[in-house]
Formats: structure tokens, C-alpha cells, sequence
């Protein structure tokens, strides 16, 4: 299944796909939280949709928001692509990097972005996201994380790489973490529907290709990466996990950073599509 909400901000209405057809889960969960997901809500919704008591709705020409409600977190690994950690300047790591988002910066999937004050450098970074369904701490193996795993988001992992590299600190979340540079969609992909472990990646600047990868290539896969991360932290449900963006960035040389009129493109192969004005 695929999860979407559809709305103008704040008002979105949560929204369950089947095909070509579009149901309305408003009489279930008043949208999709943490708490919905906790509770087998996906469970319920499919029972639903075999009992035939969720009505149709129509999506078409609305806004599509962020498939989730605003995290608790927005946790983020760097460096997970050895191809983008090499044009990055960098080795590739032997244990995952982790940094943080603002969970404000999680917008939908078509919003504008608002090139922050005095940028020169923001970047697009395609990553496959992670979304959690229950609280996950100390995990036994990589083998339990699916079942902390809710469902699969694409995400625009959007930095400024001057805040990020040259006034953080030594720290990479000041240039991650800008209003809007989180967006996140269409959907929330159940892991029924996809093979997390091979999805492609691709993103365009102005309609010209700049990222073609796999989740195939990433150093530290889905299961290891929310493993590791539960013996440091408590992933909670709702929370949104980023895995990491493969080459060709900006950041690389090769390209220039956005600006004012840019349309960056985003898109992973079975869980849709993403389109951003850079204003």
C-alpha cells in the first residue's frame, strides 16, 4: 500500500492508494502519526479496504504533503555511497555517520524551497528514507529492524554546503537544516511493495541528470544502519531515518549549486517522484 496525504498545509487529509484507486482513511486515524503506526494502523486500513467500507476519494490537482506528520526526529547518515564520500574528498566510513535534520524541515514532496540568506552553495542529496512504526532501542541484530520499519519514503536530503562544512563547527546540521530542506514523497511505501535492497536512484537539475544509483551500492544497508542506530538512540515511531545520497552532488565540482528558478528533480523507483522550485 501506499500512504499519502492530500491538502493545503495543515490541513491535509490522510489518503490510502490501491492501484489506481484512492481511498479515504479519515474514519480510521485523522492522519498518519507515529501513533497511527504504532497501533497496526496499516493493519487496519487493510482490513478496510477487504471489508470494502473505506470510501473512494479523488487526489488528483491537490497538494501533496509530506506523507508523514512531523517527526520526532529526522535522523540522517553520511557518507553511505564510497562514490559520493570520494567526491566529497573524503575515505569511505567503516562505521555509519550520523547527523540530524530539524524535523520542521520536513515539507512535501512539490513545495518551493526557499534558497536560505546568503547561500552560495545548496545541494541535492536523493536518499531513500526510512520510516519507523515502533520503538526501537537495543536491537538484537540487523535482523530485527524490519520489524520496526513501517514503510519507505523518497527524500531530498537538501544542504548548504558552506553552513554544513565551512561555519559549523565541526558539526553537519547547521547546513541541513534550513525551512523546506527536508522534502519528503509522495508516499510512504509499505516493504511489501518494494525490495528496499535494490531500488534505483536518479535526480535532475533543470531536466539534466545528475544522481543514477542503487540502494544496492550503499555501504551500510537499511537493516544495519536503524541496528546501529537503536544501540545509540531510541528511534521512535513516526520518526524519518535518511540513508544517505550516492555521487553526483553539486558539492562533487562537476555541477553548479542551485539558484533562484532552479526545478530539482528527485525520484526512487517505486516510491515515486518529487519536483522543487528553488525560490
Amino acid at each position: 500500500m501506499k500512504f499519502v496525504r492530500i491538502g493545503a498545509v495543515g490541513q491535509e487529509r490522510p489518503v490510502v492508494l490501491v492501484g489506481h484507486s484512492s481511498y479515504d482513511i479519515s474514519s480510521i486515524t485523522a492522519d498518519i502519526t507515529g501513533q497511527f503506526l504504532e497501533s497496526d494502523g496499516v493493519g487496519r486500513v487493510r482490513e478496510a479496504l477487504a471489508a470494502g467500507s473505506l470510501p473512494a476519494t479523488t487526489t488528483g490537482g491537490e497538494r501533496i504533503g509530506s506523507p508523514i506528520v512531523r517527526p520526532s526526529a529526522v535522523i540522517c547518515i553520511g557518507m553511505n555511497y564510497a562514490a559520493h564520500a570520494a567526491e566529497s574528498g573524503s575515505l569511505p566510513p567503516t562505521i555509519p555517520i550520523m547527523f540530524l535534520k530539524t524535523p520542521n524541515t520536513v515539507v512535501g514532496p512539490d513545495d518551493d524551497v526557499a534558497i536560505p540568506r546568503a547561500s552560495t552553495k545548496t545541494d541535492w542529496e536523493v536518499e531513500l528514507g526510512v520510516v519507523i512504526s515502533k520503538r526501537a532501542s537495543y536491537l538484537d541484530s540487523p535482523a530485527d529492524s524490519i520489524d520496526h520499519i513501517a514503510g519507505f519514503v523518497v527524500a531530498n536530503d537538501l544542504s548548504e554546503r558552506e553552513f554544513q562544512l565551512e561555519l559549523s563547527g565541526g558539526q553537519w546540521s547547521k547546513g541541513k537544516s534550513a525551512p523546506g530542506f527536508n522534502p519528503t514523497g509522495p508516499w510512504l511505501v509499505t516493504p511489501d511493495e518494494v525490495d528496499y535492497r535494490a531500488l534505483r536512484l536518479r535526480s535532475w537539475v533543470n531536466g539534466e541528470p545528475r544522481q543514477d544509483s542503487s540502494t544496492a551500492d550503499v555501504i551500510f544497508d537499511v537493516d544495519y544502519i536503524i541496528w546501529h542506530l537503536s544501540q545509540f538512540l531510541t528511534l521512535e515511531p513516526g520518526d524519518l531515518v535518511l540513508t544517505g545520497t550516492p555521487e553526483g552532488v553539486a558539492l562533487s565540482g562537476r555541477f553548479p549549486y542551485l539558484r533562484a528558478g532552479d526545478v530539482c528533480e528527485i525520484e526512487i523507483d517505486g516510491l515515486g517522484r518529487q519536483r522543487q522550485l528553488f525560490v
